[in-house]
């Protein structure tokens, strides 16, 4: 496995320059190199669309490409103006493919807003030499049945205990050494300066991540899809579900918001997000779905994810200091209020892949990706139908 140093040699080709070509993937979108916006088809029903329109794009992506390698390697790109919770330097991994798209990967790996759990939770990224993740789930590169198996990978790791969302830095937590930098929503501004003027030409890109990679995703959405002005913009939230209040107690939340400054991350126009205005996370899907209706974003959890379960049990009884998990009939209940009733409208937007009666965390990164099947329907092809708008809801 090679390292890269972040420096571009302007003899290469870059990735950008790759995806300007007609190409056809799998999700059945074209490029023509002859039109003045990037074009995308409606598989369903043949429409033919520049992205969207929403609003114009708040920042400037400007910042140096990333450097070229060879297709199918992982390399390290460190980045000098990024920060994991202890203050060490963080990064990306980077993989290119021949593929129609990018993948934008949020690492998972818990969160830190106490004592026990900052213990359990990465305060550093130190392998930087070697990427463990290849071959499993959808990262594996030679199985073909993955729809993104040949799709360019930007991979972000976890290190700053916040889901990729905070904005605070020398916090102070009881029981816990040292000031902790919750900087994950700065780091990723860092990153798409990079990784916005390498691929901008891409015509599919797939937000996703895993637990709290799922959560940083799902915050990270809204400005990733605005980057990507032309491009079709998929959402895959992998158990990291964004419940509502009765679930995801207002008071833990807040807790998040106050450690992290997570507000700093949530869309300006989402009123009912903010968890100092009464809101609630589970309005950010509502919010996404309205904003983004020729999008279509997916969540995949266990109707009794023991994971998330015991840290939001932590907003149990007004969030008093115990662990305790979150009853299961409550979180399944949460999951079904939060698929009825707030990714319900605009129909088609959003899809669900529940799997019932089971207590698993994470589906995209190991053998389940390809091994899990609800009501007669595999998993993977449930996400390749993700891709082409297609999907729906599956599961209890």
């Amino acid at each position: 496995m090679s390292t890269s140093t972040g420096d571009t040699d302007p003899e290469d080709t870059s990735p950008d320059d790759t995806t300007t070509g007609t190409t056809t993937g799998t999700t059945g979108e074209t490029t023509d190199p002859g039109a003045s916006e990037p074009t995308t088809t409606d598989s369903t029903t043949g429409d033919t669309t520049s992205g969207e329109d929403v609003q114009p794009e708040p920042e400037v992506w400007d910042g140096e490409k990333l450097p070229w390698d060879d297709y199918g390697r992982w390399n390290w790109i460190p980045f000098p103006d990024s920060q994991c919770r202890d203050g060490s330097r963080a990064g990306i991994w980077l993989r290119y493919g021949k593929g129609p798209g990018l993948v934008i990967f949020f690492e998972g790996g818990g969160a830190c807003f106490n004592a026990l759990t900052c213990a359990n939770n990465a305060a550093n990224y130190e392998d930087t030499w070697w990427f463990n993740w290849d071959g499993d789930g959808i990262f594996d590169d030679t199985w073909t049945d993955n729809p993104v198996h040949d799709w360019n990978f930007v991979h972000v790791p976890y290190c700053t205990g916040d889901v990729h969302a905070g904005s605070r830095t020398d916090v102070e937590i009881p029981g816990v050494d040292g000031l902790q930098q919750f900087v994950g929503y700065r780091n990723m501004t860092a990153f798409l300066d990079r990784i916005v003027p390498t691929f901008k030409a891409a015509p599919n890109v797939l937000v996703t991540g895993a637990s709290a990679g799922g959560f940083g995703a799902g915050i990270h959405y809204d400005r990733i899809a605005r980057a990507f002005p032309d491009a079709r913009v998929t959402l895959l939230d992998d158990s990291g579900p964004p419940l509502p209040n009765n679930v995801l107690a207002s008071c833990l939340q807040q807790q998040w918001s106050d450690l992290w400054g997570l507000e700093d991350a949530l869309p300006e126009g989402c009123d009912d997000c903010f968890p100092s205005a009464g809101g609630g996370l589970a309005n950010l899907a509502r919010y996404l779905g309205e904003k983004h209706p020729k999008q279509h974003l997916g969540l995949v959890s266990s109707t009794q994810d023991l994971t998330i379960r015991f840290f939001f049990g932590y907003g149990e009884d007004e969030c008093m200091p115990k662990t305790i998990n979150v009853p299961a009939g409550d979180f399944e209940a949460g999951l079904v209020d939060l698929r009825d009733n707030y990714v319900n409208k605009p129909a088609g937007v959003w899809s669900t892949y529940f799997v019932g009666d089971s207590g698993d965390h994470v589906w995209t990164t190991d053998t389940r990706f390809s091994s899990t099947w609800v009501h007669g329907v595999r998993f993977v092809d449930w996400f390749s139908d993700l891709l082409v708008g297609k999907a729906g809801h599956v599961g209890p």
